[in-house]
């Protein structure tokens, strides 16, 4: 079934909207092996805290390498230090107020989603804040003619396309339950939970990976703005 799907989405994307029918097979073929993978691993992981720590390590590791390729223009630090600026607050305030179980197998879960989270905002504000500025550079130079610190010249162009990147975020929060049942409190439920309990965890989960995307939208937004890390 799932081959007969992948291939109508191949065909669908390369016929009506030019895209290469190959990178949804790729896509699907790597999402098949990794989660193959990942499943071994964390039945091994999820025994020992250093090798939970190595795995989340990983997976940041490759969620910036991703962002580093996504947004052509930044240094790999750039990627690296809004993500654990967002990630590193919301899941110490987790621990804090016991939200979060202190078990390998929840952090793994709960931070792999939430460095995920940061990862997707972080390419989709970077590639929209970097086309952008090069679009409308002459904005720019108007704003810089009239007096405009840089940063604050860049920042009237840049900021307005950072805050589309929290937009797939809200209406995935605003629609829960209506529109979407997320894959946690599918989960949760499938596993024996009840629905309300499956309902608290998954509210949890979006509002911190809310909170997560803002704080990192945000911080690369103001790193742009100021050309920090920004390749010459």
């Amino acid at each position: 079934m799932l081959a007969i799907v992948v291939g109508i989405t191949g065909i669908i994307t390369s016929r009506f909207l030019n895209l290469s029918a190959k990178k949804i097979f790729s896509a699907a073929g790597r999402a098949l092996i990794q989660l193959i993978l990942i499943a071994l691993i964390i039945s091994q992981v999820s025994t020992s805290w250093i090798l939970t720590i190595a795995l989340l390590l990983l997976m940041l590791g490759v969620a910036v390498f991703t962002s580093t390729q996504r947004i052509e223009t930044v240094r790999w630090w750039v990627p690296a230090s809004v993500m654990l600026g967002g990630v590193v607050p919301v899941v110490a305030l987790m621990f804090g107020f016991g939200v979060l179980p202190v078990t390998p197998l929840a952090v793994i879960a709960v931070i792999g989603q939430l460095i995920g989270g940061t990862m997707s905002a972080t390419n989709l504000a970077g590639r929209r804040i970097e086309q952008e500025l090069s679009q409308r550079a002459g904005e720019v130079e108007a704003a810089l003619a009239l007096g405009f610190p840089e940063n604050a010249a860049r920042n009237l162009v840049g900021r307005p396309m950072a805050a589309e990147a929290l937009l797939p975020g809200l209406d995935q929060t605003r629609t829960v339950g209506t529109v979407t049942l997320p894959g946690a409190f599918v989960g949760l439920v499938l596993g024996g939970a009840s629905p309300l309990e499956a309902g608290l965890v998954q509210l949890v989960v979006l509002i911190n990976l809310l909170a997560v995307q803002a704080i990192t939208v945000s911080l690369l937004a103001m790193m742009l703005e100021r050309k920090i890390g920004v390749r010459a």
